[in-house]
């Protein structure tokens, strides 16, 4: 296996966090991060995303907010 760049190994992401990468690929890609404090940022980002949906996902907007912002998706429906 070659060695992994930055870009290669985002394609890559996926897999490597749920452990399906070849192993050759995947110690590979441990190198790489390993020397990366990009890919570790990346990684570490990747791997909070989930959380941060669900936070954000229940939440609910206060009532003088949620209407306002249900007029103005109104009035942008109606815009050309």
């Amino acid at each position: 296996m070659t060695e992994i760049a930055c870009v290669s190994g985002v394609e890559l992401l996926m897999d490597y966090l749920e452990g399906v990468l070849p192993e050759d690929v995947r110690a590979s890609l441990d190198r790489h991060v390993t020397r990366c404090a990009r890919c570790v940022a990346f990684i570490a980002s990747y791997r909070e995303t989930p959380r941060l949906l669900r936070d954000a996902t229940e939440r609910t907007l206060p009532p003088d907010v949620q209407v306002s912002l249900q007029a103005f998706l109104r009035t942008q429906r109606r815009s050309p």
